[in-house]
């Protein structure tokens, strides 16, 4: 998987129905500011009815992307993916569609029985992989961690850029909507998160986590994002632009973790003191170059007046 497809440069992931009409100025415009991935989306936010619509639509904006791919390059584009309805739809559009200038499908409701499925006829394409964690199945870890043992041992495991939590559609689930004054993990998926993270962290999966569906109520998603940071989450979906800036300021680097990163990693001691906490580099090794590695993407926040300080490249010692 090259440098583009890194899971840290998702960032806030703006869900677009096929539909829309202003995709491609938002992918080759830059009409979006901040925008680092987009999902063109023919699943729920597209209609049965609408979707011929959908289909016609996608297909006259891949030819305009594909031209100016040809013409261009997309280096200075956001990532852009598309979620297929289903695994027939998946597969019609590989074999209708020149997918060039697309990175990667986004896999709706996937399961360990769809992986074959969806490998069938991804296998031979250049498309990355998004799988949707959002069925039954997720709420039980034993099937969690045969899902995760199967994906670290298929080839598919280099094409995974990224598991998004599908929050909403496990809500559903157990019959259940966000309260508007709470977190996702004031709810049930508070324990969902904190298990797959569990099951999947450690065979080196990043996660992405769930769109946080109240749009005006940024004092939420501010204390939303907190917690997704401290679950080692590495971007978050988004249904609105006015959520992009917020999604990417939780993404910043504090001075003080930047600062204990870099003693983390280039410390010759086993155990030192920092800002009134224990270092421990042998333990804390794996958060301190993901830290720095978020520091490079979205910089470090000025603790003084909250501005971003963007970073060159940083050279890590082992």
């Amino acid at each position: 998987m090259n440098k583009r497809l890194s899971p840290w440069n998702l960032g806030a992931t703006l869900y677009m129905p096929a539909t829309r009409d202003d995709i491609a100025d938002a992918v080759m415009l830059g009409k979006i500011p901040g925008l680092r991935s987009l999902v063109i989306c023919l699943e729920d936010a597209v209609s049965e009815a609408d979707i011929p619509v959908a289909l016609a639509n996608l297909g006259r904006l891949l030819q305009e992307l594909n031209e100016c791919r040809c013409a261009q390059g997309n280096q200075d584009w956001p990532l852009v993916f598309i979620r297929p309805r289903n695994t027939e739809m998946g597969k019609w559009l590989t074999e209708q569609y020149d997918l060039s200038a697309i990175d990667g499908f986004v896999l709706p409701k996937f399961t360990l029985n769809s992986l074959p499925i969806w490998w069938r006829f991804m296998g031979g394409t250049h498309l990355c992989m998004m799988p949707t964690l959002e069925t039954e199945d997720v709420f039980d870890v034993v099937q969690m961690r045969e899902l995760a043992t199967t994906l670290i041992n298929h080839p598919c495991h280099e094409r995974i850029i990224a598991l998004r939590i599908g929050g909403n559609d496990l809500m559903n689930v157990v019959s259940l909507r966000r309260p508007r004054d709470l977190t996702l993990y004031d709810s049930p998926m508070g324990y969902v998160i904190k298990m797959l993270v569990s099951v999947f962290s450690p065979r080196d999966f990043a996660l992405t986590a769930p769109v946080c569906e109240h749009i005006d109520d940024h004092e939420v998603m501010a204390r939303e994002l907190a917690l997704d940071m401290a679950h080692g989450l590495v971007g978050k979906t988004a249904i609105h632009p006015c959520q992009i800036d917020i999604i990417e300021q939780a993404l910043m680097v504090t001075q003080g973790e930047y600062s204990d990163a870099l003693r983390i990693l280039n410390s010759t001691q086993a155990v030192f003191k920092s800002q009134g906490a224990m270092c421990e580099p042998a333990t804390h090794r794996r958060w301190a170059a993901g830290v720095l590695e978020r520091a490079r993407v979205y910089g470090l926040v000025n603790d003084q007046n909250d501005d971003g300080i963007r970073l060159l490249p940083v050279t890590q010692h082992n």
